[in-house]
């Protein structure tokens, strides 16, 4: 199976922020209470189908290295799109059980983890997400374009 470094465009001189680099995409906001975290969303056929679906709310718990929280729906996806492991700040799909996932921590040991599909990144520093603690109804939707 692939791994979720194959062909992906990383930096790694910053651990504070997402390993992935994108250098297109959609811009969404997530709200996490009163906490914003500005995401970009790739051209992916899974990250599509979410974007297709905001305004969105998903329940999301922090389980010390991700958000993660499970879809009333699964998204579309393509085979050769899943991947094990994650890269520190992106958004997955895990397409076993439907579950939205935000990555934030644990890079290196990530292997173990698979059928993800990387639908985005975080937009900010990681600690922003890292510092919230316990489970939110999560809002998502478009970031204004200026």
């Amino acid at each position: 199976m692939r791994m979720a470094t194959d062909n992906a465009v990383m930096q790694q001189e910053n651990p504070k922020i997402a390993t992935r680099v994108l250098d297109k995409g959609t811009k969404i906001n997530m709200h996490f209470g009163d906490t914003v975290i500005p995401r970009t969303l790739n051209d992916s056929e899974t990250a599509q189908a979410l974007i297709k679906m905001l305004p969105f709310t998903v329940r999301l718990s922090n389980y010390g290295s991700d958000f993660c929280g499970v879809m009333s729906e699964p998204l579309p996806y393509k085979e050769e799109e899943v991947h094990n492991g994650w890269l520190n700040g992106d958004i997955d799909f895990a397409t076993d059980d439907n579950w939205f996932t935000i990555l934030f921590d644990s890079e290196k040991t990530s292997g173990r983890s698979g059928y993800q599909v990387n639908i985005g990144k975080i937009d900010c520093e990681l600690e922003k997400i890292s510092k919230l603690q316990g489970s939110y109804q999560v809002h998502i939707e478009l970031a204004e374009q200026r």
